[in-house]
């Protein structure tokens, strides 16, 4: 092993880490790593901001304006009504109905956009047929996974994998090349899901404990009391505040900075500020104690609102959100989204130590929100946070709904056909979206998640480097000494597991670009095609059940759907390991050796 070599796998354990931890966000690693490439002589600075340039990069953008159009006409509001329908038969009926939603739609729009879309639906679903929201929101993560490896579209894995065959010389993937195995990887995931899965997926109903921080509706809140409260300097086992609610009293910060736990004998005093934890139903019965406010309602001025005019919006900090990994105070919430203010919050890591303004954000974090029906809406127009409450119906153009699935429908086709290379077609495609108005260029820009375009440039980086210093050729080289002599099925299943483990570590495009060459290599040094260890590194990257981290949609439900994390080991290992016995087999024979 030469220097470089070390020095490549050194950076990429780097990145690994701070993948896996989630202390910077990924697009922020993926630059950084792209930097200490450059910095270190490894690539120069062509070869490490190629990644920019790259089609598929360019591809995903375009493809993020493309599915913004067709959102925006609408017509994919229908979707929730189907699932209104299925919900009132049974619960297997709404899984089942759910995932084939899913999946259909993942197929050409990106899934994570797909899960925004459906969630706040299926939510209000769940809550109003007496389903936990625990039984059909993992459903609907797995079915968007599975359908977006059924199309080059789906996700940009596929896009990404595509782009890194073109660039080694190789012929990209075609729109449907994909469609025929991985149509069959989800109906076998669909049929494990409402016969095994509905055995092993949780059902969660609301209660509370201290000790367990994931019930329905239970938020972090913090009260302080006044002056007219009128049980001050009694003990908290005689407050008729924590009889007559389901309140639990977390700690105490005295007036003068001291924490204090909290005992049944500890008294309350004035100018206290004490945490609790509440479903939001209760807050605003809490508002009849005399001398209890909330304390965020106590820092906003409301001289221009009234009590009548503003709610409670529960809302999900999104994977890719510019709020991830900032503290709120630092934020200044209240001058980002005008007339919202954050009255508390479900953590995604559990129940917090620090106050509610100090709280670092995470991505798949619940927000209560207190705000007018105005400023809500447009908080919900942004990307940062989904509002988890069904929106508006909108009004339905469909002269311009027709014209706008028939451009999506004319990019798939003239790809397909190799016309043109799919990245001069979604180019093209956005620009008649903008001349038949269906999307305009400030609205195309905002649709564009600029995080996943500086992640992909920046992960695109690690497979240059693997390469250039022959660090790909080394671990091919261990990969075909430990499972060559077992035949190039063997070699295929164990590229199938590896690439699945790594994806519940670190992100799916990383994981992919990391493991594409090496890929490549592997083909080579046993004499056979590539094209079946690239279809191997595609479709396990995106099959990730395992863990909340795996994928960003199972990062979104994690938080609404009240898991904890060895609900995704128990549902998933399954799931994958099924998925890793059909690919060692499957993938051979729809890409031959």
């Amino acid at each position: 092993m030469t220097f470089e070599i070390g020095l490549v796998f050194a950076i990429i354990g780097l990145a690994m880490i701070l993948f896996f931890t989630e202390r910077l966000s990924i697009d922020t690693v993926s630059i950084g790593i792209m930097g200490l490439f450059i910095f270190t002589g490894i690539l120069d600075l062509e070869e490490g901001f190629a990644g920019f340039s790259n089609p598929a990069t360019v591809t995903v953008a375009a493809m993020f304006v493309i599915s913004a159009a067709i959102f925006n006409t609408g017509l994919l509001d229908s979707f929730g009504r189907l699932l209104t329908l299925q919900a009132q038969k049974s619960e297997v009926g709404l899984i089942l109905s759910l995932m084939l939603s899913a999946g259909i739609l993942s197929a050409f729009i990106n899934d994570t956009a797909v899960v925004a879309l459906l969630m706040p639906t299926v939510i209000q679903l769940a809550k109003k047929n007496g389903i936990s929201p625990s039984r059909v929101l993992m459903p609907l993560s797995f079915g968007a996974l599975m359908g977006g490896i059924c199309t080059l579209l789906g996700t940009s894995t596929n896009i990404l994998v595509s782009g890194i065959a073109a660039r080694e010389g190789l012929e990209e993937f075609g729109v449907f090349e994909m469609t025929k195995a991985g149509v069959i990887f989800f109906i076998a995931g669909i049929i494990y899901m409402i016969s095994i899965g509905t055995w092993l997926i949780p059902k969660r109903k609301a209660h509370f404990s201290v000790k367990d921080s994931s019930h329905l509706g239970n938020y972090l809140i913090e009260i302080v009391i006044t002056k007219d409260f009128e049980q001050i300097n009694e003990p908290f086992h005689k407050q008729k505040l924590f009889k007559a609610y389901p309140v639990e009293a977390l700690q105490i910060l005295r007036a003068d900075g001291r924490k204090v736990k909290v005992y049944p004998n500890t008294p309350i005093e004035k100018d206290d500020l004490i945490r609790i934890t509440c479903e939001k139903e209760t807050i605003q019965k809490l508002k009849k104690f005399t001398g209890l406010s909330i304390k965020s309602e106590l820092e906003w001025s409301t001289e221009n609102v009234t009590d009548d005019e503003v709610r409670l919006y529960e809302a999900l900090v999104t994977p890719n959100s510019d709020l991830v990994n900032k503290k709120l105070l630092a934020l200044n919430f209240r001058h980002i989204f005008d007339q919202i203010t954050v009255v508390g919050i479900r953590h995604r890591a559990g129940l917090l130590e620090g106050l509610l303004k100090q709280t670092k954000l995470r991505a798949g974090d619940i927000l209560l929100l207190r705000g007018t029906e105005d400023a809500i809406q447009r908080m919900s127009e942004g990307n940062d946070l989904l509002l988890l409450a069904e929106n508006k119906s909108r009004n339905i153009n469909k002269t311009q709904g027709i014209l706008t699935v028939a451009t999506l429908a004319v990019v798939i086709l003239l790809s397909a056909f190799k016309v043109f290379p799919i990245a001069v077609c979604a180019i093209g495609g956005v620009v008649v979206l903008v001349l038949l108005k269906s999307i305009n260029p400030l609205e195309a820009y905002k649709a564009i998640d600029w995080k996943v375009i500086m992640m992909l440039a920046g992960v695109l980086s690690m497979g240059a480097a693997l390469e250039k210093t022959g660090g790909a050729q080394l671990l091919g080289d261990l990969i075909t000494e430990n499972l060559g002599e077992f035949g190039p099925r063997a070699v295929l299943g164990g590229i199938f597991g590896l690439t699945f483990l790594l994806t519940n570590i670190m992100s799916n495009n990383a994981t992919a670009a990391l493991l594409a060459p090496i890929a490549i290599t592997v083909a080579a040094s046993i004499g056979v095609d590539s094209r079946p260890f690239l279809m191997a590194v595609t479709f396990a990257a995106s099959l990730s059940f395992m863990s909340p981290m795996g994928y960003q949609t199972n990062t979104m439900i994690y938080n609404p759907g009240n898991y904890k994390f060895r609900d995704y080991l128990v549902v998933g290992i399954p799931l994958n390991l099924i998925m890793w016995i059909l690919a060692t087999w499957l993938i051979p024979y729809f890409y031959p050796f």
